[in-house]
């Protein structure tokens, strides 16, 4: 729907008496049925011609824009109150190139790629260059609700394959963009090549309206499964083992494991990928956490690991995800890019914070993401040596009364600062954060802020898009309404 988001409470418009505009589906929590954040009118875009029309009609009546596909956005970037939206999601293009040149590019440059257009989903895009006998580097989520060709690159592009392959960002070949101007341009790194630098990484519906994006792809190759679950009943074990998980996450993925976990105050589990790696291997470069682990046994600790092997990333990926159905509920996140001196340092100083909150823990740096020029994209310089990305975060029901979750975002505060206070270094995954980070250009962009800025400034004259703490939104008021 093109009102609807993964985060539901985007959707709704607190005042600042506390009175929250709504509409519900249980409609008997209020009776009535508010507009929200929810855009008041778009275009429903399915060429590029749509949002050039789109983009012209926004630029002439100044119109407060923004863009959506699927709507996965922890800091609901893709609403905003009384805006006029632009809907990507139905521009499915893709297309298949064992050969591809970029646009401006030497003939003997060429890429095993697939053009996505920007409505395209990742689970979309597997399901297509899997028949071709490739894989590529993309998202994982329940309900199939992150967009290939948008955000999720804007911001980074993380993954479990990361550390084999490198992020979105290093796979990106070329973008299309459609500018404020109304502009459409191929950008890569032959041409425009500082705007290809800016929208790899450097945040999304902040320098156009990109139309589609073309990826690497790689052989499809069988992959290592590494399972483990925890009980843990003492509370100084469980801050010790939390601990050690974090320190070895320097090990694990430089070896080539990416994967995503959870904890709550007396259990862990998480899971590891590995492409081609053989048998050996595997169970070489799991062996000590596992022993690890079963050496706690007299503590309390029970423990299960599995390794084992499955033909293809693509079978892994479709017997782990139900890509139909909804997902999403109210909440709001935060979290941390844990670089390769934190946690050799201060792991258990961590430890403990991620314990409190339930942290959930992505696998999804180091390896192949650390040895890439931090200055090759837009991307925050921050991901090049981090080994880990922490999140904490809230949640609620429809209906909760403001002071409740005005509450609730008081305790997030408080982590946000207790884990800026213990890694004052580290930066944010831009796509999964709160709209209460400190120091956001730098939490965020790190030392490339003022390069995004500048061209930010040269390719958006109209100043059309902004974005929650996105690039150059610090030139507007608090509610993005006003330029100040």
């Amino acid at each position: 729907m093109p009102g609807s988001m993964q985060t539901n409470n985007f959707e709704t418009f607190m005042f600042k008496n506390g009175t929250i505009d709504a509409c519900y589906i249980n409609t008997t929590i209020t009776g009535t049925c508010g507009q929200g954040r929810v855009p008041v009118i778009g275009v429903d875009a399915r060429s590029v011609a749509d949002i050039q029309a789109a983009i012209n009609f926004a630029v002439k009546y100044n119109l407060k824009l923004v863009v959506k596909n699927t709507g996965h956005d922890f800091l609901g970037r893709s609403a905003a109150r009384g805006s006029f939206v632009v809907w990507t999601h139905n521009m499915k293009n893709i297309s298949y190139n064992p050969a591809f040149v970029p646009q401006g590019g030497p003939a003997n440059d060429t890429y095993d790629a697939v053009t996505l257009g920007a409505g395209v989903q990742w689970h979309e895009a597997y399901d297509a260059v899997n028949q071709y006998g490739r894989m590529m580097v993309g998202a994982y989520s329940a309900g199939g609700s992150i967009g290939a060709a948008g955000g999720w690159l804007a911001g980074g592009g993380h993954s479990a394959l990361a550390p084999t392959y490198g992020l979105g960002v290093d796979n990106a070949i070329e973008i299309s963009v459609i500018l404020s101007t109304g502009e459409y341009l191929t950008v890569n790194n032959y041409q425009y090549s500082g705007l290809f630098w800016a929208l790899r990484g450097g945040g999304g519906s902040t320098y156009g309206i990109v139309t589609s994006v073309t990826y690497r792809t790689y052989p499809s190759l069988p992959v290592q499964v590494y399972t483990f679950q925890a009980n843990i009943t003492d509370s100084t074990t469980m801050q010790e083992m939390v601990a050690e998980l974090m320190y070895s996450q320097t090990q694990f993925t430089d070896d080539g494991w990416g994967g995503y976990g959870s904890m709550t105050n007396q259990t862990m589990s998480f899971f590891y990928i590995a492409p081609n790696m053989t048998n050996e291997t595997a169970t070489a470069t799991t062996q000590a956490w596992t022993d690890y682990a079963l050496s706690l046994e007299p503590r309390g600790v029970t423990s299960t690991a599995t390794i084992y092997l499955v033909p293809s990333w693509y079978e892994f990926y479709v017997g782990l995800y139900n890509n139909s159905g909804g997902s999403g509920g109210d909440f709001m996140f935060t979290s941390r890019l844990l670089s390769r001196d934190t946690v050799a340092k201060k792991s258990k100083e961590i430890a403990q914070l991620l314990i409190d909150c339930a942290a959930s823990f992505n696998m999804i740096a180091g390896g192949k993401v650390n040895q890439i020029d931090p200055d090759s994209a837009g991307l925050n310089p921050a991901w090049r040596n981090a080994v880990v990305s922490v999140g904490c975060g809230i949640a609620w029901l429809d209906g909760t009364s403001s002071t409740e979750i005005k509450g609730m975002i008081d305790q997030l505060r408080e982590v946000i600062q207790t884990m800026h206070d213990l890694t004052p270094s580290d930066g944010a995954y831009f796509n999964e954060a709160s709209l209460f980070e400190i120091d956001w250009e730098e939490t965020f962009f790190g030392s490339h802020y003022s390069t995004l800025k500048d061209i930010k400034n040269k390719y958006d004259p109209f100043k059309l898009f902004v974005a929650a703490e996105g690039v150059g939104s610090d030139d507007w008021n608090k509610g993005l309404t006003c330029r100040v």
